[in-house]
Formats: C-alpha cells, structure tokens, sequence
C-alpha cells in the first residue's frame, strides 16, 4: 500500500493508476490525513480484513459466480460434525 497527498496524485495520475491497476492500493492523505483509497475494482466490494487474508493468501476470490442450483446441490454427509468441531477447537484456540 502506498500513500499519496493530493497534489502529487494530480501530478502523477497516470504512474498512480498503473500501480492500481497492477493490484496496489493508494491512500491519498490531506494535510497528513487519509481522505480516500484507490483501489483496483476487484477489491472495492470485500471487506478490508477479508482483502488482507486475500494478499496473504489465506483467500481466493471466486472467478465466476456460483451456478443457480448450487444451494440444490447435495453435501458431504457429516454425522459426528467433524468439521464444526475443527472449527470451533481452531477458533478457541485463536488460529
């Protein structure tokens, strides 16, 4: 992430705008103060905690949206609710 003031956004759009689109994200400040992000438009609808599990590569935005009947679709069968134990065990132990 790079920051930027107002007058040097101005005076440099086009490198700024290069830099966005290669997946940067640019915090233009005033008078020291952030006022606004440039962001690529990929990133514009995910919450900040999820773009930063996004750049560690933690999570993998979808390519394409889902299918119509994906919710129809059956699902793996887990009767002892393994994977909800997982979970919850990771989450109490703060991974």
């Amino acid at each position: 992430m790079q920051t930027t003031t107002i007058s040097k956004l101005k005076t440099s759009l086009s490198a700024y705008l290069r830099q966005v689109k290669a997946g940067e994200e640019v915090i233009i400040t005033e008078y020291g103060r952030p006022v606004a992000r440039l962001l690529p438009p990929s990133q514009v609808s995910l919450p900040e905690h999820l773009q930063d599990m996004e750049k560690a590569g933690l999570v993998r935005r979808g390519e394409k949206p889902l299918p119509e009947d994906f919710w129809d679709l059956l699902r793996p069968s887990d009767p002892q609710a393994a994977v909800r134990s997982t979970v919850v065990r990771e989450r109490e132990e703060g991974r």
